[in-house]
């Protein structure tokens, strides 16, 4: 099959992250996958959720994820008194994801803010933010480190997220916009970079698919997901 830029079944979009993107954040980066771009930054708020017992010793991570109005190619309305059912979801993954690689003790009682502003959408918002997510963290935590507001990493090793689907009957890698509207099956997987499963999301938006090809997406995404690490800026700050 020919895909609509060019691409093999099994190839990434061309990912690129910029770090200090934006000035004021702890730490932020322009996460972009091919067309998709989207601004990820980390703040410090020093004080646990107030929904924690007040014994509790854990730190908390947390994600809010938003839209640009001109982010997709016709205008969306900002969320602003109420978010959508599909960003409480994204925010929710984007969170959950973080939070599996974070030892929340070591994090102490504090809350790790990710925002997640999405400027380009052409698909895998998702899994640019949670990608970009990681990489702002680091060198969040690093920075804090070097501070002194933390004694050690609370980073348990890095993860990365990536799309894949069946379009046209075959099995492809990081879609775009047109082939995620177009796929039969539209999945995420979110993974350590020891090849361990956070969240795999799949869902056929047609007939239903045997587990031989699931298993292929599977293999498919995890072998991109250590490509993705792999293309991490170093976040150590001397």
């Amino acid at each position: 099959m020919t895909r609509n830029d060019g691409r093999a079944n099994d190839e990434t979009r061309n990912i690129n992250f910029t770090l200090d993107y934006t000035k004021n954040a702890l730490a932020s980066v322009l996460v972009e996958f091919g067309n998709t771009k989207v601004i990820v930054t980390a703040t410090n708020d020093d004080k646990k959720p107030k929904w924690m017992e007040k014994e509790d010793t854990r730190g908390w991570v947390t994600a809010e994820y938003s839209l640009l109005p001109t982010a997709t190619s016709t205008r969306c309305q900002r969320e602003r008194s109420k978010v959508s059912g599909r960003t409480q979801e994204i925010q929710r993954l984007i969170g959950r994801a973080l939070r599996s690689c974070v030892n929340l003790e070591k994090l102490g009682e504090r809350t790790m803010i990710i925002d997640a502003d999405v400027i380009q959408a052409d698909g895998g918002t998702r899994c640019a933010s949670i990608c970009g997510g990681y990489v702002a963290l680091s060198l969040a935590i690093s920075r804090m480190m070097k501070d002194g507001l933390l004694e050690e990493n609370p980073i348990i090793e890095p993860i990365a997220a990536v799309s894949a689907g069946i379009s046209g009957g075959e099995v492809i890698l990081d879609l775009n916009y047109e082939e995620d509207s177009s796929a039969q099956v539209d999945s995420n997987a979110v993974m350590t970079k020891s090849g361990k499963v956070i969240e795999f999301q799949t869902t056929a938006e047609g007939e239903p698919y045997d587990i031989e090809t699931m298993n292929k997406i599977v293999e498919l995404s995890k072998n991109a997901i250590q490509k993705i690490i792999s293309l991490y800026p170093k976040t150590e700050v001397k």
